[in-house]
């Protein structure tokens, strides 16, 4: 019984692979508003009523692609974490910033998914929250060390407990599981905005014609991000 049911998962993914990566092909060929479930069931060959079983509705099947992004750049952030060191420096910072605009640069479609403009009438459930977070958890972690070891440097010029953001920023600390000062928060969450905003206009083409040098830009970006958010030598 249990070698059936074993094939049976088995099947089951890969056909759910399958038809992922028509959606992927589709997305890439036609945007993501233009997702269609019957299309997709055209193109494998499978009646439509056969692909609702695996995925019940268009935003079901985007969602899945979403978390798939989400889980692959979060997963080169975190392998770069785990090779480069020594922990909480800038150059592991750096290491795993360059590692999120490699996977960005590789897959330009997955990360256009992700950081790109909303999908129209597509809200993404609280399932997506967690592999978002993957990311900005790792650079959390980072800074944590260099906490740790006493070379993260906090302002002290605002009153986190008193200011408007003070509860968010406890939040993100518990739910990081990291030992960080409240007030480290707000630096880390606007230098987290940058390098998106950093990959965003490079992945989409705002830098052609204008900046041919990326590999030295973005390294000195990134080193002026770890620094605006605390980390000293």
């Amino acid at each position: 019984m249990g070698v059936i049911r074993g094939a049976r998962e088995r099947a089951r993914a890969e056909v759910t692979e399958a038809i992922k990566d028509e959606a992927r092909t589709q997305v890439l060929a036609e945007g993501a508003a233009r997702l269609s479930l019957r299309a997709v069931a055209r193109e494998l060959g499978m009646a439509s009523s056969a692909l609702y079983r695996y995925f019940p509705s268009r935003d079901d099947l985007l969602t899945a692609l979403i978390v798939d992004a989400y889980d692959a750049v979060g997963m080169a952030a975190e392998q770069a974490l785990d090779k480069s060191g020594p922990a909480g420096t800038v150059q592991e910072w750096i290491a795993v910033c360059q590692a999120v605009r490699r996977w960005a640069l590789a897959h330009p479609h997955e990360y256009a998914l992700i950081y790109g403009s909303p999908v129209p009438g597509y809200t993404a459930p609280s399932d997506t929250v967690g592999p978002a977070s993957r990311v900005v958890l790792v650079l959390f972690s980072i800074a944590a060390s260099a906490h740790a070891a006493g070379v993260l440097e906090v302002s002290t010029e605002t009153d986190v407990s008193a200011d408007g953001i003070g509860p968010d920023a406890r939040q993100l600390v518990r739910e990081s599981g990291h030992d960080l000062p409240a007030a480290a928060v707000p630096g880390l969450a606007a230098v987290w905005a940058q390098l998106f905003g950093l990959l965003s206009f490079e992945v989409f083409g705002r830098f052609d014609r204008v900046v041919d040098a990326r590999d030295d830009l973005f390294d000195r970006a990134v080193l002026d991000l770890a620094h605006q958010a605390g980390f000293r030598p």
